[in-house]
């Protein structure tokens, strides 16, 4: 990813994070000048750029603590809506990511797809940096910059490409456009 010039990768790892394996994947993506995003687990943010938290998590920490600890990293929060697009904000976040955009199938519990117009109300209602989220594709990826979204995540798009490096690569250069 980071040699097709991806320069945001989150760390996800549901079953717990492998300090060895971020350690080297913070090393990877600061020898490129990208940032490292760890999912789900405030405890790993010193082998990364920063954190991303979800709603649940949101409401178990105390962000400005997180932020006490951990002054100069990046904390995102996923926000399925505007008004916890606002709870992310009055909360610290530095980016939120917003959907999902389209049904997916990498995160069952993502609720209804919010589509374009959810996420452009979001990029609307805050002053932050908006990443879309879920169900995206190369062949969406106008559609989602047409949403005023600063960035778009995707799992499925690259993981399941038989050419994961051309995928990487295509999604880039479409996003560039």
């Amino acid at each position: 990813m980071l040699a097709a010039g991806v320069r945001v990768v989150q760390y996800r790892s549901k079953s717990g994070i492998a300090h060895d394996v971020l350690a080297r994947a913070w090393e990877r993506t600061r020898s490129v000048g990208a940032l490292l995003i760890v999912n789900d687990d405030p405890s790993a943010i010193d082998c990364a750029d920063g954190v991303h938290l979800g709603q649940e998590d949101m409401a178990l920490l105390d962000i400005s603590a997180l932020r006490a600890r951990t002054q100069g990293k990046v904390v995102g929060i996923s926000c399925p809506d505007v008004p916890s697009a606002y709870a992310a904000l009055a909360a610290g976040a530095d980016y939120i990511g917003v959907g999902a955009m389209y049904a997916t199938r990498t995160k069952h519990d993502a609720g209804a797809p919010i589509g374009p117009e959810g996420v452009r109300a979001a990029v609307r209602a805050v002053g932050l940096p908006v990443a879309a989220i879920g169900g995206i594709t190369l062949a969406r990826i106008p559609e989602v910059r047409a949403t005023g979204a600063a960035m778009a995540a995707v799992i499925t798009a690259i993981s399941r490409a038989p050419d994961r490096m051309a995928a990487a690569r295509a999604l880039v250069e479409a996003w560039a456009c």
